[in-house]
């Protein structure tokens, strides 16, 4: 039986994702939410890598989220759904916290869990074609808090209102407009767009990206700064990749940071 998420290095201090379930448009069960979840959080604890992308096996889809037949065994009634829900809400908060930038590349179908994925990724690359939304109102289905964060921290109260109460699936074009993605391409570019957004990022300085990730969210939070908080803003000049980079564009040289 095949691995069911794939772990790919296509480039230096870049770590892909894959939920490798083509036959199933990469509908996931349980078991991959887990091993989606836990490869997350050991790969947070390398600062080598710079950046992680996330994509759906083939082209068909990026994922439509969970696997409908496993229900009846595994998530039929309130003890069973809560702990379902503990071990998807873990993955998405390991995605959602990852310290490097995040990349998702979507191709098609990329709806419900699927949506919820590719909405903890800092940056969303669609094709032309993709098509989005969160219909589980004609399954009796809630979107739980912790599914739901990330969707609200998208798009806001009042579109999260609209995809979850019409239930509709829409286009890349819309999901644009909603905040869902970041960037759209025509469909047969999504793998290039996205790898080259990973290596624009890697190519950068890496302790810069995550302060930046982490500052980013701290502003989320409506408590003042610390005085530690606001002089860690002023931490980077006392890195070596501070200086290589001004050296080097003060001497037209491109940089090659070192993460120190």
């Amino acid at each position: 039986m095949p691995e069911e998420i794939l772990v790919e290095r296509p480039a230096p201090h870049i770590v892909r994702l894959v939920i490798n379930r083509a036959e199933k448009l990469n509908a996931l069960t349980k078991p991959m939410w887990k091993q989606l979840g836990d490869l997350a959080l050991d790969f947070a604890k390398d600062d080598d890598i710079r950046c992680l992308m996330l994509r759906g096996a083939g082209e068909k889809a990026f994922g439509p989220g969970n696997d409908i037949s496993e229900f009846a065994n595994e998530r039929s009634n309130v003890e069973q759904a809560r702990s379902y829900g503990r071990i998807m809400h873990d993955t998405l908060t390991a995605l959602r916290d990852f310290p490097a930038p995040t990349v998702a590349q979507i191709h098609g179908i990329c709806v419900g869990g699927g949506m919820e994925i590719a909405g903890c990724c800092d940056i969303r690359i669609a094709g032309a074609g993709s098509r989005f939304g969160a219909p589980i109102k004609n399954l009796g289905l809630v979107m739980a808090y912790g599914e739901l964060e990330a969707l609200v921290g998208l798009v806001g109260p009042a579109a999260a209102k609209e995809i979850l109460f019409e239930g509709r699936v829409f286009g890349a074009e819309e999901a644009l407009a909603k905040g869902v993605l970041t960037r759209i391409v025509a469909d047969e570019e999504v793998a290039d767009a996205a790898m080259q957004s990973a290596q624009t990022i890697a190519a950068g300085a890496p302790l810069v990206a995550r302060w930046h990730k982490r500052f980013i969210k701290r502003l989320s939070d409506p408590t003042p700064l610390s005085a530690a908080e606001y002089d860690e803003g002023f931490q980077c000049f006392g890195t070596e990749d501070f200086q290589t980079g001004y050296k080097g564009f003060l001497a037209k040289e491109t940089p090659e940071f070192k993460n120190r």
